[in-house]
């Protein structure tokens, strides 16, 4: 593989790492979202933001840690005959199958510029009491799928030199 790609590879890999590292703390802060949530309900005047803050502190826990997750191979996977198979069949089923995954993440991309584009635009907000702006949310949406977009292609990089014969260490 030429250098560039071992590079571009070596970067991404890094990058999410980090992020993925640094999001998966999220959940904490969504529990400490939710407890407050709990407490202010049963002790003095419920606050209105917890629920919608703690969703938003989800979808940005998921967004952002989606290339750390597909970087550690530990999303869903159908398991039947790709256990028994060399890992060169292996990465060159995955080179097949991650055209889909390209696919699906242009137009995920693709809907997610445009939403942002419109919250930013027109200054949407959420139809809740609290009404807090969507664009800091879609932003974060727009990352996540640029991170997982990243992460793909290096993966699909990694596949191709295993299905060459020419691993990238």
């Amino acid at each position: 593989m030429p250098e560039a790609l071992k590079t571009y590879v070596r970067i991404v890999d890094a990058f999410n790492r980090r992020v993925g590292r640094i999001i998966m703390y999220g959940v904490f802060v969504m529990m400490g979202i939710l407890l407050y949530s709990s407490l202010s309900k049963s002790m003095f005047l419920p606050a209105h933001w917890t629920l919608e803050m703690a969703q938003f502190v989800m979808a940005g826990y998921y967004l952002l840690g989606g290339a750390y997750s597909l970087q550690l191979d530990s999303h869903v996977r159908m398991d039947l005959l790709y256990g028994r198979w060399s890992p060169k069949t292996k990465a060159l089923v995955d080179v097949i199958t991650i055209m889909m995954l390209f696919v699906y993440l242009f137009f995920l991309l693709w809907g997610g510029v445009s939403s942002t584009a419109y919250a930013l635009q027109y200054g949407e907000t959420s139809y809740s009491s609290w009404s807090p702006y969507m664009a800091p949310i879609k932003i974060i949406m727009v990352v996540g799928i640029v991170l997982t977009f990243l992460q793909a292609t290096s993966i699909f990089i990694k596949d191709l030199a295993v299905a060459m014969g020419r691993p990238i260490a």
